[in-house]
């Protein structure tokens, strides 16, 4: 008898579960329906009405005190999908604190965005470029890291006037609505930043998602004339036909090697995971009615980004990555970059009028790119002004990483291109070895 009795509890036990495990895939395929409308009520309310429907039809039959016995996975899915409908980040945006070596300020743009914008002016007296330096950072919506306002300052210290702004939606920058980023806004910035700039031609370095920003640019004949001389280094794909290339990486990245990042997640809030994963798939747009641009803005920390920050390093430097970024200064908008990269997928090719370009550009290529080296390739094939192209031996994606000499040397590329001095490296790949290239270097 005790083994019978067993049996049966084990076996309502099973049943139970499997009705809370039911009613929990009905709640996300819900949230998927309804794009997670009104933070994931309609979803909760509606599964939670299907779930009594059927624990009544269950019980029906049955006598006290067995008939509340259908309702219990009910009440347990219900507890457990409510915490996906509960904010615990804030709803409205907290921007990072000021930094204490430099001011942030705040440029209203003609494109209706107001950015942050960052200012290294060059040592006086020393040597001074005379064209003005503006970085595009990478994201492609997200603040500019610690480890790359290290980077700004060093240009700076070698005669350069640097000037940097986080993206609208990134870093300190004001949010946009959703259905403002795409990436022909973020050439439009550009191009209206130069102008409130007031300087006159710009030298610009544009890195990651900032050179496919460059890259658009270039193949815009009104902001192109705004650029004196550009830098495209570590480039995404560049329009449709490009971000849809499957092809050669880099040499090995630390990715999988390296240890996994600390410090808390938001993903392992069940908001959040959801959230997130189901942006990521697919199954939820940008602009989802289940979490905020701003909220979600607030709840992302850099530990999120898992093995990406990984796979910006080569294998050999698995067990040494540099801190990027303090969590005080770390700004990433998950939503907003989706919707901007989601653009350039569904972008005809931008190569005709590339091809057009005059304005004279380098490339930057990574020995440990994590990037396919199509789409840097892609921009060397349809690009007749890029000048010279230096594959950086040594790094990987982020090429300024801190690491021995690697910050000295992305420089000296930099400026030997900028004030028209020899490459400090053989022009390589030239465009007749692209074959070669993408062979070797995989």
């Amino acid at each position: 008898m005790p083994a019978l009795c067993l049996a049966r509890f084990t076996g309502r036990l099973l049943l139970a579960l499997a009705a809370t495990a039911m009613l929990v895939v009905v709640f996300l395929a819900l949230i998927a329906l309804t794009d997670g409308a009104g933070s994931g009520l309609a979803a909760w309310s509606t599964t939670l009405g299907t779930g009594t429907v059927l624990a009544l039809w269950r019980g029906r039959h049955r006598t006290w005190p067995a008939r509340p016995v259908p309702f219990l996975p009910v009440i347990v899915a219900a507890a457990l999908t409510a915490t996906v409908c509960i904010p615990t980040a804030p709803t409205a945006r907290q921007y990072p604190p000021s930094l204490p070596f430099v001011a942030t300020q705040h440029w209203n743009l003609a494109t209706g965005s107001r950015v942050a914008v960052y200012h290294y002016p060059p040592p006086s007296p020393g040597p001074r470029h005379p064209v003005p330096f503006v970085y595009l950072h990478g994201g492609p919506i997200r603040g500019i890291s610690l480890q790359d306002h290290r980077f700004l300052r060093l240009l700076a210290r070698q005669g350069h006037d640097v000037y940097a702004y986080e993206q609208a939606g990134g870093g300190r920058s004001d949010l946009l609505s959703m259905d403002q980023y795409t990436i022909s806004r973020s050439v439009r910035d550009l191009a209206a930043f130069v102008d409130r700039l007031d300087k006159g031609k710009v030298d610009i370095l544009g890195f990651s998602g900032g050179g496919v920003v460059l890259t658009r640019a270039l193949a815009d004949p009104d902001v192109a004339g705004r650029l004196h001389r550009a830098i495209v280094a570590e480039p995404g794909p560049m329009d449709g036909p490009t971000a849809h290339i499957t092809g050669h990486k880099g040499r090995a990245s630390a990715r999988g090697l390296a240890p996994a990042p600390t410090g808390p997640r938001s993903t392992h809030v069940p908001r959040y995971a959801v959230a997130f994963g189901l942006m990521r798939l697919g199954l939820l747009t940008p602009d989802t009615g289940l979490i905020g641009q701003a909220e979600g803005d607030n709840a992302f920390t850099a530990a999120d980004l898992g093995s990406d920050t990984a796979s910006a390093y080569c294998a050999r430097d698995a067990h040494r990555i540099p801190a990027e970024d303090a969590a005080q200064n770390f700004s990433f908008s998950p939503a907003a970059s989706l919707r901007v990269q989601q653009t350039v997928k569904d972008s005809p090719s931008i190569a005709p009028l590339l091809r057009q370009s005059r304005t004279p550009a380098m490339l930057m290529i990574a020995e440990c790119s994590s990037q396919v080296r199509q789409w840097a390739t892609a921009i060397l094939h349809n690009g007749p002004a890029i000048q010279r192209t230096q594959y950086m031996p040594g790094v990987g994606h982020h090429m300024w990483d801190g690491l021995d000499d690697n910050n000295n040397r992305a420089a000296a590329v930099i400026t030997a291109f900028l004030q028209v001095k020899p490459a400090p490296l053989p022009n390589y790949p030239a465009h007749d070895e692209i074959p070669t290239f993408l062979r070797d270097h995989k």
